[in-house]
């Protein structure tokens, strides 16, 4: 199968993902049993200004109709108003979804970095101490709350050596640099400005890794237990007949099969990371969409809750998109299959 075939069959499903996920956003924000408008006026709204804002919002209309104005408003880039900042949705996630990308990225990378080699040391060292090392320090990762971590990492890395910052993106006596990708690392170093990049490198370091505590831990044990497969098999052995280093026979002819089931996790786990990211950023003050996510929830801005969650699908589908690049890349039986 031609990688165009296969993306192009990703393609059709990716279609089919997002309509469905569109339809059971819309449907599960008219089950709620609450009047976004008697949220957004307030408990002294007369029954007037009520009928107003339905009037003005569409809510007036038969929910077939309003979903059918809902999409067409999708396919122009509209996702409608706000109805707790009067603003665009579009506009909100352009502002907000920058912040939680860089900090999910960044957990992801640092997940990635120390996952896969731990992985592959505990692998190679079996019931030896590195292998007992990595299996103890992964159970605690995926048993530790997110919240917790994040305040333990306050207390001592803030609150007791005073190394790090405890919140936000950058220093308030820095300006952020000017707006490129939206991600502070990124448009700092296009804009040469080293103070604003080791200012925002340094508040990230943090929250991401609270956030990717748990991601490593998964990744690590995935790799172990994918590695272990992988040096039983005949080709390793008969790599190592032939008198290779162990360093070529782990990483030249293991490792690269062993991260084919592992892609899968990596991709899984950036959805999660989308999600996690919530109280990451409650607890560090980060600025962004599960702060956002948040506010909209609990003002019952239907708008808002609906573009985040198509956001997070289409993220979340692009991302599967990935993964299965990557083993077309990985694994020579699909590019030919």
């Amino acid at each position: 199968m031609s990688l165009f075939s296969y993306l192009l069959r990703r393609l059709v499903g990716f279609v089919a993902v997002m309509i469905g996920v569109s339809i059971i956003t819309f449907a599960l924000s008219h089950i709620v049993p609450a009047d976004p408008a008697a949220v957004a006026l307030g408990d002294h709204a007369t029954e007037a200004q009520i009928n107003d804002f339905h009037v003005k919002y569409g809510l007036n209309k038969p929910v077939p109709e309003q979903y059918w104005i809902y999409v067409t408003g999708l396919l122009r880039g509209d996702l409608g108003i706000s109805l707790r900042t009067r603003r665009p949705v579009a506009a909100d996630l352009h502002d907000f979804f920058p912040a939680t990308f860089e900090l999910s990225l960044t957990a992801l990378l640092l997940s990635i970095l120390i996952g896969v080699p731990s992985g592959v040391l505990s692998a190679t060292a079996r019931n030896h101490l590195p292998d007992h090392v990595v299996r103890v320090l992964s159970l605690i990762g995926g048993s530790v709350p997110i919240f917790w971590l994040g305040l333990i990492l306050i207390g001592f890395f803030y609150g007791r050596l005073g190394w790090l910052p405890s919140g936000s993106r950058i220093d308030r006596f820095i300006p952020p640099p000017p707006t490129i990708t939206g991600l502070y690392t990124v448009d700092s170093l296009l804009t040469g400005n080293a103070q604003a990049f080791w200012s925002s490198v340094k508040h990230l370091i943090l929250p991401a890794l609270a956030l990717g505590y748990f991601s490593t831990a998964i990744i690590a044990r995935m790799m172990r237990s994918s590695m272990l497969e992988v040096l039983s098999q005949p080709y390793v052995l008969v790599a190592r007949a032939k008198g290779l280093s162990q360093g070529k026979v782990v990483w030249r002819h293991a490792a690269r099969n062993a991260l084919i089931p592992t892609v899968t996790t990596i991709g899984v786990t950036f959805g999660s990371l989308l999600s996690g990211a919530v109280l990451t950023e409650t607890i560090f003050s980060w600025p962004g969409l599960g702060t956002y996510a948040t506010s909209s929830a609990i003002s019952l801005d239907f708008p808002a809750v609906m573009g985040v969650t198509l956001l997070a699908a289409l993220v979340y589908t692009i991302t599967n998109l990935i993964v299965d690049v990557g083993y077309h890349w990985l694994d020579p039986r699909i590019r030919h299959g």
